[in-house]
């Protein structure tokens, strides 16, 4: 079970504006969620959205106050938890009778829920004085999810003064995580996704307000969402030695997600949480030694204990039975539902058009695109009315986007110049060195494509709750752009948080369909197709006997996980017969395509 939630499952941060307000929508009901903070004028728009909303007065926090942008997220962090807790003392005075929000709470709590145990033992007995203690008892209870934050390190531009001079702790992810600092949150984490920031990673070090409190708790934690193994324990002893600790690895499959994927060299997501499992507590106290030795340096403390460190997973979950093995098998405390939430109102902020978009989604629909300007591949949904315009630019001959927020204005490649190669300017100067450059007509194809699909995120994944609300964000850019993961074509309606929360705990009416493969399954032909997108890329490259080690390396990778889940098999409360019939044509794809390869540079 979950120390720090009632629940065992958690919302991961979905673009920008997806699960800006989730915690205003599931933490009254202990249901804890990650809101993006990156995207100030976002963050701004919320404030300008929610203070009326909610009967407050709203003061903008302008461009032209200092420290802007670390300031609105402060305040729209505070404004939130204002909320949530408001909520969370109103649920605590309803009646137990059908309908209240303190009987959905306690109802959509899992079953192996202490306090659910109780609840049904309040519900069941006729002892009118034992009814009343236990509802007393469980009003005290009553505790919201964690109000979550998620910084993508990746995305972490300086700023410059009105003297041209870049802001000392100003730049984009610095200036986020000092919101988040200030802010009056509690039991509360901060995510970091996409890799090691050492500049942010340094100025971690000079913020008190992650030290452990005397109780040995900590009231803001770190959460570091890793790939592999490797990857946590390289961050996690960069921190320690820094007196950081680390409260949670969020281990996120590298294909099978939404958003950015970092694809492994082959290495699968089941082998590796096995080596999580079997190398927890070698980590813990690799790290601990480390984390003891800084802090006795940095406040003289004396640790004999490692803090609570958690491990949780995330990435193309869609039955109740991936998710009773990932908790049971993998002893996972916590796991991440994304994408299949897109299509619950009740905890995320999607516009109607986009709902609809996404309840329609077929396989084909969500591509592994090379959309973001960062140069990492991308989940994207075709058919957006982002999408829709990013065409129209090019058919008019006029293709990139205005670049008003400058979030990933990150490519210097003209003039020393930071621009966003998804900008106007950026795409008309790239196009016009292509086409001095006399590169045979194929090779140009393709260069020019890979300039065309870039796509602006940062508007894209904010206008979502712009329209939702009806509140502006830019005006004259209306578009939308979304980026669920592989597995939002296997949910097909829009549904009620309750009806969802039931799919997870495996109470109802399952949501997805009988021939759905594993997310196993699906991660392997994931990688399978992107090995052979590799191949074939390196071939038209002349490029392919350079990197044969590589692919010989990934193809054994994926070799020794399908022998792994050969071997696991029978442990999982699935199909046996067709999970293995389906790890067996898997494998002879792959065997196939390593073959053609073989042969065709033999």
């Amino acid at each position: 079970m979950n120390t720090f939630s009632p629940h065992t499952f958690h919302i991961p941060v979905m673009g920008l504006a997806y699960t800006i307000d989730s915690p205003v929508k599931v933490a009254r009901f202990g249901i804890s969620s990650v809101i993006s903070i990156v995207e100030d004028r976002l963050v701004e728009m919320m404030r300008s959205y929610y203070y009326p909303e909610t009967g407050r007065s709203y003061h903008p926090i302008t461009i032209d106050q200092p420290d802007y942008r670390a300031r609105r997220i402060t305040d729209y962090l505070n404004l939130v938890n204002s909320i949530v807790r408001e909520q969370v003392e109103k649920i605590k005075k309803t009646a137990f009778e059908k309908g209240s929000e303190i009987v959905t709470y306690f109802e959509m709590l899992p079953e192996q829920s202490v306090l659910k145990q109780l609840y049904r033992q309040m519900t069941e007995t006729e002892d009118q004085a034992e009814k009343r203690r236990l509802e007393n008892y469980l009003r005290n209870q009553v505790t919201p999810g964690s109000i979550d934050v998620n910084i993508m390190t990746k995305i972490d531009r300086d700023n410059l003064d009105k003297d041209n001079l870049i802001i000392k702790d100003g730049s984009d992810a610095v200036a986020s995580l000092r919101g988040y600092i200030n802010s009056d949150l509690t039991n509360s984490s901060i995510v970091f996704s996409a890799g090691m920031n050492p500049r942010l990673y340094n100025y971690l070090e000079q913020c008190s307000q992650f030290d452990m409190n005397e109780d040995g708790t900590f009231s803001k934690k770190i959460i570091l969402k890793v790939s592999d193994f490797r990857s946590a324990l390289i961050q996690g002893k960069y921190l320690a030695k820094k007196g950081i600790w680390v409260s949670e690895f969020r281990i996120e499959s590298g294909l099978n997600c939404g958003g950015h994927a970092f694809a492994t060299d082959g290495f699968l997501l089941g082998p590796i949480l096995e080596e999580f499992k079997t190398g927890k507590q070698e980590l813990i106290d690799i790290l601990f030694e480390l984390y003891s030795a800084a802090q006795l340096k940095k406040n003289n403390k004396q640790l004999t204990t490692a803090p609570p460190l958690r491990f949780s997973v995330q990435g193309g979950i869609g039955t109740a039975a991936e998710d009773k093995f990932l908790h049971s098998h993998y002893q996972m405390e916590t796991t991440g539902w994304g994408s299949p939430f897109l299509l619950v109102p009740e905890a995320t902020t999607v516009d109607d058009e986009t709902l609809k978009l996404l309840t329609n989604a077929k396989e084909e629909d969500v591509v592994l695109s090379r959309n973001s300007p960062l140069g990492v591949r991308f989940h994207y949904l075709k058919g957006t009315s982002s999408d829709k315009e990013k065409q129209l630019r090019i058919k008019e001959g006029r293709p990139g986007s205005p670049c008003t927020e400058k979030h990933l204005a990150l490519n210097k490649e003209f003039n020393n110049e930071l621009l966003c190669t998804a900008s106007r300017k950026y795409q008309q100067l790239k196009i016009r060195e292509l086409k001095s450059s006399n590169l045979p007509e194929p090779e140009y194809q393709l260069k020019l494509a890979d300039v065309l699909d870039k796509e602006c995120l940062c508007v894209g994944l904010s206008n979502a709750a712009s329209l939702k609300y009806s509140v502006p964000f830019l005006d004259k850019l209306k578009s939308v752009n979304v980026c669920p993961g592989p597995n939002i074509a296997h949910f097909s309606k829009v549904v009620s948080l309750r009806t969802m929360v039931d799919h997870i705990y495996g109470r109802s009416v399952t949501l997805t369909p009988d021939d759905r493969p594993h997310m196993f399954i699906n991660e392997l032909s994931l990688y399978i197709d992107y090995l052979k997108e590799k191949m074939e890329e390196d071939k038209r490259n002349n490029q392919f006997d350079k990197r044969r080690k590589y692919y010989d390396e990934f193809y054994l990778n994926l070799r020794k996980g399908i022998q792994y889940y050969r071997q696991l098999a029978s442990e999982m409360e699935e199909n046996t017969e067709r999970f293995l019939q389906l790890l067996g044509w898997a494998e002879t794809e792959l065997d196939v395509l390593n073959y053609k390869y073989s042969i065709d540079y033999n």
